[in-house]
């Protein structure tokens, strides 16, 4: 017997505007029948693609550490870089750049949402792809 993960919890402040924030980051969309509402303390999202959902829940306490658990994300389309210029005129902030960490055209940045929730920004299929041909 195993279990499966049903949806992605993520603690916040301001549940509605969280997830206002994350849906064209992830291209993510409101529940069908269950619009997400100012003032609604908890708000869920869902990839349309995949079905997979993030629930954000208002708690009373505000984030004081790294996160133990992040979401890494993957560039649909573009590349990495691409899409750190994208999320960060969305207002995501840098925390970390590790680009070129395991040598040039490696790596990813750690960003966090406007709550302070940190993930990270992976290179798009298309560029390890591009990176592992001969001659690159």
């Amino acid at each position: 017997m195993t279990s499966y993960i049903s949806h992605t919890t993520v603690d916040c402040r301001n549940a509605h505007a969280l997830a206002e924030w994350w849906k064209p980051v992830l291209g993510y969309a409101d529940i069908a029948g269950d619009p997400n509402e100012p003032g609604d303390e908890e708000c869920m999202i869902a990839d349309p693609e995949t079905g997979h959902r993030v629930l954000f829940i208002e708690t009373p306490d505000a984030k004081t550490v790294k996160n133990r658990v992040h979401f890494d994300l993957r560039p649909r389309d573009g590349s990495r870089d691409d899409e750190l210029a994208r999320l960060l005129a969305h207002g995501a902030t840098e925390v970390a750049d590790h680009r070129g960490k395991y040598g040039p055209g490696t790596g990813w940045v750690v960003l966090a949402d406007p709550e302070g929730n940190e993930f990270c920004i992976l290179r798009s299929e298309a560029e390890i792809a591009a990176a592992a041909e001969p001659n690159h």
